[in-house]
């Protein structure tokens, strides 16, 4: 990890993520080299045994084509070669390819960590040598055979050979060296001090196809580091994602936790706070409206009447966190039954009626004539709207203009909107407005009484409802909020049942 600088803690920030990725890209770069330097191939430790382990897994599932391919050819040389000699030349290539094949069971059989990689590097190559080398010795067989075909079948056998082993052997360049050295110089004594054209031709015909054998083995090998890179980098990222997914667990399960904590801390200090705040409010109300007589001293009463405006605004805050905390935690259960959203909208622009007369705002209300009802919460809808208009009424000034409008939304659900003739909220304080006890610069500078959870909770008490909220607003043009209900929570009005034909008497 990362080390703190003191100026990084003087700042009152951790350390910067651009820097720690850089840190861990250079360390794996440091660790990719060091394994390199210790490396016998120049690839990382883990490439030598990849590719050895590759080689055995080839030379082990090609070994019954080999030995088939062995067989025919021996077949076929009978044709040439009297049967005691191509016998035994078939029993050198099959103790050959019986060599590789237990060397490479052997070597598949050992756990990777203790592998010698140096001496396999040297075991299987030679094996791979004296597979060549048995394969060759058939150019014995046919010295003195001068029969119709016989130089095109030994050269075509060779060729065969040649490619098989590039093919199998590709991972490991030393081991296609060895296995096509006794073959190249078995060719090129074969055919050496003869002049006829027959002879050229087919000398320079296997020069070439050794050529290009080799270049094909430098390919295959790219193609196998390659393939290996790939396979190890994404190990790397499976690795790393388990790493991030078991922080992400410990980090969701600490935050649930510490959410459960917190949930017992509200519930806990809710009643601890509410029960003071219920007699501070009632000995408060009773000495503000100077129940058991006047006070000698005028102002006992203002202080009365402050004590019990703090102890409602206390009382306000508490439950405000507990709303925003059920909702959080998916506690907060809706009690939905029919409700008339106009209806609503009416009972709380009455309810604040004296607020918004107090400073001499006009409210109007323009509503959809024969809205139908709505599926929802009703204490949570009324709440919603309530904090919206309590909001315009706040921060709209003296004589301003406040518009509520009930509606149809375009895809059939219906809205409510609240428009303020207010100072309005700059673009990019509306995202601060919108978080949890987020106060724009105006409610500071104003000093406007309030918590910053009142949009929060609208928000989430409308996502409940799978409903949306859209705050729109700009500088000295005022804030519009809009809350809206999707169309499966509009009721229908169902057509009245026809009545039943009476029969006649």
């Amino acid at each position: 990890m990362a080390e703190v600088t003191a100026e990084q803690i003087q700042r009152g920030r951790g350390p910067d993520p651009t820097a720690l990725a850089r840190r861990k890209l250079v360390t794996r770069e440091v660790k990719s080299v060091r394994e390199r330097l210790t490396s016998t191939t120049g690839l990382e430790r883990a490439f030598d045994y990849e590719l050895l382990r590759v080689f055995a897994q080839y030379r082990m599932h090609g070994s019954v084509g080999a030995l088939v391919l062995a067989v025919c050819i021996a077949t076929a040389a009978w044709f040439w070669v009297p049967a005691y000699q191509v016998t035994t030349w078939l029993g050198v290539v099959i103790l050959a390819s019986a060599v590789m094949v237990l060397l490479c069971r052997r070597f598949l059989a050992q756990p990777a960590g203790e592998v010698n990689i140096r001496r396999w590097r040297r075991l299987l190559p030679a094996a791979e040598a004296f597979h060549g080398l048995s394969w060759t010795l058939i150019l014995v067989l046919f010295a003195q055979v001068d029969g119709p075909g016989a130089k095109v079948f030994v050269m075509t056998t060779l060729l065969v050979v040649s490619a098989l082993t590039v093919m199998l052997a590709a991972t490991i360049p030393l081991a296609v060296y060895s296995g096509l050295g006794p073959v190249t110089l078995g060719i090129t004594l074969f055919f050496w001090g003869r002049s006829d054209i027959d002879s050229i031709t087919m000398a320079l015909m296997a020069a070439s196809a050794q050529l290009f054998f080799i270049f094909l083995a430098h390919r295959l090998y790219s193609s196998s580091v390659a393939t290996i890179e790939f396979r190890a980098e994404k190990d790397a990222l499976i690795a790393e994602l388990e790493t991030a997914t078991a922080n992400s667990d410990e980090a969701r399960r600490k935050a649930e936790e510490a959410n459960l904590a917190k949930s017992r801390f509200l519930a806990t200090m809710s009643h601890e706070l509410r029960t003071p705040l219920n007699a501070i409010l009632g000995f408060s109300e009773v000495m503000k409206n100077e129940i058991f007589g006047v006070h000698a001293n005028p102002a006992y009463k203002e202080y009365s009447g402050d004590i019990h405006g703090s102890g409602q605004h206390l009382l306000n805050l508490i439950n405000e966190i507990l709303d925003l905390s059920r909702i959080e935690a998916g506690k907060y259960a809706l009690n939905e039954e029919a409700l008339s959203l106009a209806g609503v909208v009416d009972e709380c622009r009455h309810m604040l009626k004296l607020r918004a007369k107090a400073k001499g705002q006009t409210i109007r209300e323009a509503a959809e004539p024969d809205l139908p009802k709505v599926w929802a919460d009703e204490r949570a809808i009324r709440q919603a709207v309530l904090n919206i208009l309590s909001n315009a009424i706040k921060f709209t000034p003296q004589g301003g203009d406040i518009t509520i409008k009930v509606g149809w939304t375009a895809n059939g659900g219906q809205y409510v909107s609240v428009t303020d003739t207010g100072p309005g909220i700059p673009e990019d304080e509306i995202p601060i407005v919108l978080q949890t006890f987020g106060r724009g610069s105006l409610a500071i500078k104003t000093a406007e009484q309030g918590s910053g959870l009142g949009l929060p909770i609208v928000k989430g008490l409308l996502d409940l409802h799978n409903g949306g909220f859209h705050l729109k607003s700009r500088p000295r043009a005022g804030t519009e909020v809009t809350i809206t209900l999707p169309p499966e929570r509009v009721m229908d009005t169902l057509a009245a049942l026809p009545e039943p034909a009476r029969s006649a008497a």
